[in-house]
């Protein structure tokens, strides 16, 4: 059989270069989309992320008083650090110090390990259909706010009308009702609690998905080895989770001196004030209503000082020990 000539199998130059060029032009509108998404994230952090860096030279300026903060960052007098000296010199630094640290140390060891575990019990079960519908009853308080969530413990924890003191004295746990609101004894167990029930779903999500990603084959050896449940999560489950359990809770260690104003502000009373105050509420209760602003702005930025350190230290330290960091 002759072989066809080699000429047939060429390309004309001309035919060559147009369909080049048509592929470049689409492959640069292509880009040109992409780049037009991804300018919105930019946009998006140069303004609510870059741009307020500029009013931190509040916390060095006398601004307090001011009712135009434009004002304030472009026409108070600089003071220097007297702005941080007066928040250590605060006779409520102390409390409000032990508060948040307190707080946020036993939302560490309780509320972090919590939807870790939800996830790994979710993971367990059997049926299908009963872990999508707990997976929906626990996703569920995430998507309300906290004033409308507050507001249902605030109505069920009530001290004479709340139905959580009735079924407590009816069934015998207390003798009479107890001041869960207003006692100053009870906030931290609030907080963590009702943090606990509004998150855990939630935040068990994406242990839940670094779970199905566990090769199945790796249980399947496990059972035939003789495994039982509790050791195939031991041995297989956390270890496969383990670097997402890493960049949370280092994540988690950064985050220790912000406890979320909304949270705390719904439950906040003068009777649990000595209890309550963090560092959240105390910069917004100066920031705001009493116009000092370059105190609020001086507390702020130690506070995210602070928390920069606590990163960078935490991961360096996990990142010895384990091996996994976020960098």
């Amino acid at each position: 059989m002759k072989s066809k000539p080699i000429a047939l199998y060429k390309i004309d130059g001309t035919k060559l270069n147009k369909v080049v060029q048509k592929q470049r032009k689409v492959w640069n509108q292509n880009d040109y989309i992409l780049i037009g998404m991804a300018m919105l994230s930019v946009l998006f952090l140069a303004v609510f992320a870059y741009a307020p860096i500029y009013g931190l030279v509040l916390a060095f300026k006398a601004g307090d008083g001011y009712l135009n903060i434009l004002n304030a960052i472009n026409q108070a007098p600089w003071v220097g650090l007297d702005n941080f000296k007066d928040f250590l010199a605060d006779p409520d630094f102390i409390n409000i110090m032990q508060n948040t640290l307190g707080l946020n140390i036993l939302q560490l060891l309780i509320n972090f390990p919590a939807p870790i575990i939800f996830a790994i019990l979710m993971s367990e079960l059997m049926s299908d259909r009963f872990k999508k519908t707990v997976q929906t009853v626990t996703f569920f308080p995430h998507f309300i706010s906290w004033v409308i969530f507050g507001g249902i413990f605030l109505s069920l924890l009530d001290f004479e009308t709340g139905i959580v003191n009735t079924l407590l004295v009816d069934i015998g746990l207390i003798a009479k009702p107890l001041d869960i609101l207003g006692g100053e004894q009870y906030f931290w167990g609030l907080i963590i609690i009702t943090s606990i029930i509004k998150g855990v779903g939630w935040g068990s999500v994406i242990y839940v998905a670094a779970i199905s990603g566990i090769p199945n084959e790796l249980y399947e050896a496990a059972k035939i080895d003789g495994a039982s449940r509790f050791q195939r999560i031991i041995h297989i489950t956390i270890p496969s989770i383990a670097p997402t359990i890493v960049l949370f809770f280092i994540l988690s260690i950064a985050g220790i001196l912000n406890n979320g104003i909304e949270h705390l502000w719904v439950f906040q009373n003068a009777n649990n004030i000595m209890r309550s105050e963090v560092l959240d509420t105390f910069i917004y209760k100066f920031g705001i209503p009493q116009w000092r602003y370059s105190y609020a702005t001086a507390i702020g930025m130690l506070k995210s000082v602070i928390s920069l350190a606590l990163l960078i230290s935490s991961n360096s330290i996990l990142k010895k020990f384990t091996g996994k960091g976020i960098y």
